[in-house]
């Protein structure tokens, strides 16, 4: 059974650790190992205060009681969406993005955007399945290290035909 909610501050732990294993497998392999395990470890810790003081909107899918995908949106943008390799290919990440459209909808909006690395397939798949295109737009990212990686838009409406 799937379950799709908002996120609690007693969810910060799994949400943390949702992001860093989702993060380690798939953006990891593009940094230094030392780099990539800091950055794995303050995911599991960043969520904590996000969900104490909420800027925007955080939710959760659960998977047979599993905490398994969380994504946090902010306006009309998804800020993060992020499934833990064990929840890959259950349709989790689907549900949760079903949810997540639903609750822009709700909030108001009539159109989504958000930004993927450039070199993740899997994830760029995912969102055009989802009803996202790309806009065209790129920009640099840099998490920290001083190597910025390419990130593309997407986008899509939120009006149900």
């Amino acid at each position: 059974m799937i379950e799709v909610r908002e996120a609690t501050p007693a969810d910060a732990t799994a949400v943390g650790e949702i992001h860093a294993a989702s993060w380690a497998a798939a953006y990891a392999p593009f940094f230094d190992p030392a780099f990539a395990t800091a950055q794995i470890k303050s995911r599991r810790t960043r969520w904590h205060d996000r969900l104490i003081n909420p800027d925007g909107t955080i939710l959760i899918a659960l998977l047979d009681g599993r905490p398994l995908a969380m994504a946090w949106l902010e306006e009309s943008e998804i800020l993060s969406f992020y499934a833990h390799p064990d929840g890959w290919g259950t349709g989790l990440a689907a549900a949760l993005m079903t949810g997540t459209l639903e609750t822009l909808r709700t909030q108001g909006f009539d159109r989504v955007h958000l930004w993927t690395l450039r070199d993740t397939p899997q994830s760029r798949r995912f969102y055009t399945k989802s009803g996202f295109t790309e806009t065209g737009r790129t920009q640099p990212r840099d998490f920290g290290n001083g190597t910025p990686l390419e990130q593309v838009e997407y986008e899509r409406s939120l009006l149900v035909a």
